[in-house]
């Protein structure tokens, strides 16, 4: 299971949005038509155009701001991707783990597949559907460059350390070794589903200060039980039977 993965230490972040950027640039997306809806972000979300997007909230106490919270999201590249799971009860070649590096990587055919059943799947609520097209579309690690020995775009131009990216073992030492220094100062940092996925955050705080779907909840409504996907796996046999 080695692979690669990334570390995203959040106490680093500074919310300049380069990683944002930069991921438009690599992939070639279009600009989104933005307004302003009373923060800082923009756009507001994650789109079939927008793979990656730096959040932001406001921590506010007795009416005062107290502290910036920082998440730069994406795919979690998911060790065992529910979304794949799902995927292949349709078609084994629509949604790809790459050998090499365990990235999860959506193809044309994603555009056959059940949009709303894939993004249900996902508890971090990431894949998005071009309305035009169907494909369903998300970060994909920067597959290409990263083959060519080449860091993904948004870690290549983070300015701060808070993007990082390499081997998985030598992903979670540095994060182990971070979160001990972070703790001395922040005694609620954490490492998010640290087993469970390939980008893995370093928080300061909880996790759910920083957004919803930071971390995947056992509470979160959008989880894709085993229950459900047998249930789907099994029902053209149960209607078969019932015809």
């Amino acid at each position: 299971m080695e692979g690669k993965s990334f570390f995203i230490d959040l106490t680093r972040c500074t919310a300049c949005r380069g990683c944002q950027i930069a991921c438009k640039q690599w992939h070639k997306l279009p600009a989104e038509e933005t307004h302003n809806w009373g923060s800082h972000q923009n756009p507001k979300d994650l789109s079939f155009i927008t793979y990656k997007l730096v959040r932001m909230q406001e921590v506010v106490e007795k009416g005062k701001l107290k502290a910036w919270l920082f998440f730069p999201e994406q795919c979690r590249h998911c060790v065992e991707p529910p979304c794949k799971q799902v995927a292949d009860m349709t078609d084994e070649e629509a949604i790809l783990q790459d050998p090499l590096t365990g990235a999860v990587i959506y193809t044309e055919k994603t555009k056959n597949l059940d949009f709303e059943e894939i993004r249900s799947a996902c508890p971090y609520n990431i894949p998005r559907q071009d309305p035009k097209s169907k494909v369903i579309s998300k970060c994909d690690m920067c597959i290409d460059r990263v083959h060519n020995g080449l860091l993904p775009a948004c870690v290549k131009t983070c300015p701060t350390g808070a993007m990082n990216f390499g081997s998985r073992e030598d992903m979670l030492k540095l994060a182990k070794e971070r979160l001990m220094e972070v703790k001395k100062i922040y005694p609620e940092a954490s490492l998010g589903d640290m087993s469970e996925v390939r980008v893995i955050y370093l928080f300061q705080t909880k996790p759910q200060a920083y957004y919803t779907y930071a971390i995947a909840s056992l509470d979160n409504p959008r989880r894709y039980s085993r229950k459900d996907m047998l249930a789907k796996l099994f029902s053209p046999l149960t209607n078969m039977r019932l015809g």
